[in-house]
């Protein structure tokens, strides 16, 4: 068995789609970032390539490549569980939070967990999402940015 932790975070900006989890959140602004920015799938990216002994996204899927200019974070995803697979390694659980002041994440999470499962082709139940606020301190709570943190043990297949 291995463990990796992953963290994520991006500023709001003006004109934007807010996407976390895969879920499209109808809010005012959204994340800025060269892909959808999508902090909670960032996170748990790099917590399962810290799993796997690889480098963060930033390397695996690097900001100056146009091929990754507003993609979807869960082709990203997708490419990293294809890592997951070649490694002959399965997702034993992630579990993971969303620090935001707002909005409020509470009703899209189930949607978040099971677009995460669906790509990582495992049981929803393997995938824990949570959501919390810093009580209005730091920039997350001033409402400057939403951050992401994750951790990811993954185990050998038996053959």
């Amino acid at each position: 068995m291995k463990i990796g932790i992953g963290y994520d975070t991006h500023v709001f900006s003006e004109d934007r789609k807010l996407i976390i989890g895969g879920v499209d959140i109808p809010y005012e602004k959204g994340l800025l970032g060269h892909s959808d920015a999508d902090v909670l799938v960032h996170a748990i990216m790099d917590a399962i390539l810290g799993a796997l002994g690889k480098r963060d996204i930033g390397c695996v899927f690097p900001d100056d490549d146009l091929k990754f200019k507003d993609i979807s974070s869960l082709i990203l995803l997708d490419k990293v569980h294809n890592l997951l697979i070649e490694n002959n390694y399965h997702i034993v659980n992630i579990d993971s939070i969303i620090i935001a002041e707002k909005p409020k994440m509470k009703d899209y999470i189930n949607d978040m967990e099971g677009n995460i499962a669906s790509v990582l082709d495992c049981d929803v139940s393997l995938i824990n999402i949570k959501a919390t606020t810093t009580e209005k301190m730091g920039a997350e709570g001033e409402g400057k940015c939403i951050s992401s943190q994750a951790v990811c043990l993954i185990d050998k297949k038996i053959s």
